[in-house]
This record gives structure tokens, C-alpha cells and sequence, in this order.
């Protein structure tokens, strides 16, 4: 019997790794596209066990392969909206990796922080194609962790950003998101919107809705000029932002279509067909679509989150964590057997 080791990596040690890194989250991102375009990913159906349809709290079971690296991971991943009034995250998770030699897991690393990192990478690439030429003014409603992670990525992405207005249902959480910032950024002018959409998404260049409840917060009336929406969770618009839409773009339609956002239930019920679909995000990042044609368009950006992606920051998590020394080795199993004297 071959013994078994593995690597554990814990939030301190992904967030060591991407301190100062910000251009290697984007990069994990694209080249999980790519590796999706040329077939060398496996991405099984996500598993999602809904515990309560009013919040959507759910645990996701996310599978994924890389065909060329030989390795195979899985997120473990735990959405709870109920949490934010407890004043707790909403998002945690694990990752496992293992590798196609001999299918043994060799890490088991922390996906909370990854989760936030990725999901805002992937709507930040997708502006990298959708924004307008000149991104000024951002809006977020929302202004947890997730919405954090939005802006912080977004202003290294676009440092002409000048503006951000955030909007909450809670004063203190706006004005919680404002203090983070201001000293970090000072160049950035931070607006409190007092949970007012309009106030909020009005004239702003993109639009980020990133909220833990399940109701349309944003109205098509919010919608004032051709700019890019980054939808993040389930239900947070009204079904009239996305057909306000010159274009609406996905991570995969496939892969969301029948989930519970906006778009999904649009869909359901028989309000957007397929071909109202403008492209999935890997079709811009292989270059088989363009993206933004003129500053006129109001795009619909929706992500569902892909497994894949999240295997491809877990190898890469790994790969530094050794190459760094980070990380804990676990003996697993150390090969001696089963002592079956133990068991009779």
C-alpha cells in the first residue's frame, strides 16, 4: 500500500499568494477559457442542494478537470443569503485536488477567499470586453465581501475609476465599504446612496449587483446610459434591465440556464430564448465574438460560476504554495493497510 500526502493551504496562504498579484486572478481566468475552447476541460453538471427555496441557501458540489495538467478538482461550496443578517459570510467553501497519475488527492485548499477572487475576476474579464472606452463611475449595490472584492479588482483593472457609489439596505454597511476604501484609493470619490437604485446604477459607466437576498433590486428605470451590468448572484434585477439589453453575455448559457437567476427564470418563462443569448464570455476571449461595438450598447453581463475556473486557481494555488513553501503536508493514510485484527 502506497501512502497518502496531502497539502493543505489555508485563506492566510491563497491571500500571500495574490498580495500584489491582482494581474495573475485575471490571468487564471482567461487561460481557463481558453483551456475550455480547445477541449481540454471536463466540467460534469454542478450538483446544488437547495435547502430553502425562499433564501436559496445551498451547498454546490462543483467537478472539473484539466485534461493537460492531469489533474481533477472539486469545490465544495456553501451559499447561504440567511447569514447576512447574522452579520456572518454568506460564502465558504473547500477545494480538493487531485492529481491523474494514479487519481490520488494531493491538496485540500481553502475556497473561500478564491470564490470571491474568481467570481469577481470573471466579472471583471468579462468588462475587459464590455465596458465602455472610458469607465469612470462605478455602481454597486451591495456592499459585503463580495461587493468589496468587485470594486478592489475593478479599480486595478480600470484605474480611471473616480467615482463609486454603493447602495445598501443598511447605512453602516455603506458607510462600512466607504471607510475600506478611502484611504486605500484616494483618487476614487465614495457616495453613500441610502439604499436608492436609481441613485446608485444612474449614469453609471458599469453597474454591479452583488447582494446575498433573492428580489429585484435593480429597475429597468435605473438603466440612464449605455454601460455594462456585472450580475453576480440569483434574482437581483427586474426582468425589464435585461431586455433593456442590446446585448446579453454569459460565463456559460448552458451551464445557467436552468438555474434560479434572472435571466434563467426569464427563460423558464418563455420571456428570453436561446438565440437572445449574444455569447458566452469564452467566445470574446477566444476572439470567435467581439465584445463591446460602440458606447451606445447597454450589455447584460451574467455569471453562473464554472468549475473549471475554480480548478484552474486551485492548481495554481498549489503549484505556488509549493514553490513558496506554503501549505502544510498531512499524512493521510501511511500505507500500512487496514489492521483487520482491529475490526474482528
Amino acid at each position: 500500500m502506497r501512502g497518502i500526502t496531502i497539502r493543505i493551504i489555508s485563506q492566510e496562504e491563497v491571500a500571500e499568494i495574490f498580495k500584489g498579484n491582482a494581474d495573475a486572478i485575471f490571468g487564471i481566468v482567461e487561460d481557463a477559457f481558453r483551456k475550455y475552447l480547445a477541449g481540454a476541460t471536463l466540467m460534469p453538471d454542478k450538483i446544488s442542494q437547495i435547502f430553502d427555496e425562499q433564501s436559496q441557501n445551498r451547498i454546490n458540489c462543483m467537478p472539473a478537470t484539466l485534461m493537460d495538467e492531469k489533474v481533477c478538482g472539486m469545490k465544495w461550496v456553501s451559499v447561504f443569503p440567511s447569514n447576512a443578517p447574522k452579520g456572518i459570510q454568506n460564502v465558504t467553501g473547500v477545494m480538493l485536488l487531485s492529481e491523474l497519475e494514479t487519481g490520488f488527492p494531493v491538496a485540500v485548499i481553502d475556497g473561500t477567499l478564491s470564490t470571491k477572487m474568481r467570481t469577481a475576476a470573471v466579472g471583471c474579464v468579462a468588462a475587459r470586453y464590455l465596458a465602455p472606452s472610458k469607465v469612470e463611475v462605478v455602481g454597486i449595490i451591495g456592499a459585503g465581501e463580495e461587493a468589496r472584492m468587485h470594486f478592489a479588482l475593478l479599480k486595478h483593472m480600470f484605474p480611471t475609476i473616480k467615482e463609486c457609489r454603493v447602495s445598501s439596505r443598511s447605512a453602516q454597511s455603506e458607510q462600512r465599504f466607504a471607510e475600506a476604501f478611502r484611504s486605500i484609493v484616494p483618487d476614487v470619490s465614495f457616495v453613500t446612496c441610502g439604499n436608492d437604485s436609481h441613485a446608485c446604477a444612474g449614469g453609471a459607466d458599469i453597474i454591479v449587483t452583488a447582494i446575498s437576498g433573492q428580489s429585484p433590486v435593480l429597475k429597468a428605470a435605473d438603466i440612464t446610459k449605455g454601460g455594462l451590468y456585472i450580475h453576480v448572484g440569483g434574482w437581483e434585477d427586474e426582468y425589464g434591465v435585461a431586455l433593456k439589453a442590446d446585448k446579453i453575455v454569459v460565463d456559460n448559457w448552458e451551464a445557467s440556464k436552468h438555474r434560479t437567476q434572472t435571466i434563467c427564470r426569464m427563460y423558464k418563462e418563455g420571456l428570453l430564448q436561446d438565440s437572445d443569448i449574444y455569447a458566452n464570455l469564452s467566445d470574446l476571449v477566444g476572439g470567435l465574438r467581439k465584445g463591446r461595438e460602440n458606447d451606445a450598447e447597454f450589455i447584460y453581463f451574467n455569471s453562473v460560476g464554472l468549475s473549471y475556473i475554480d480548478t484552474n486557481f486551485a492548481h495554481y494555488i498549489f503549484r505556488e504554495a509549493r514553490k513558496r513553501g506554503l501549505g502544510r503536508d498531512v499524512v493521510l493514510a501511511a500505507g500500512s493497510g487496514v489492521h483487520y485484527e482491529d475490526l474482528i
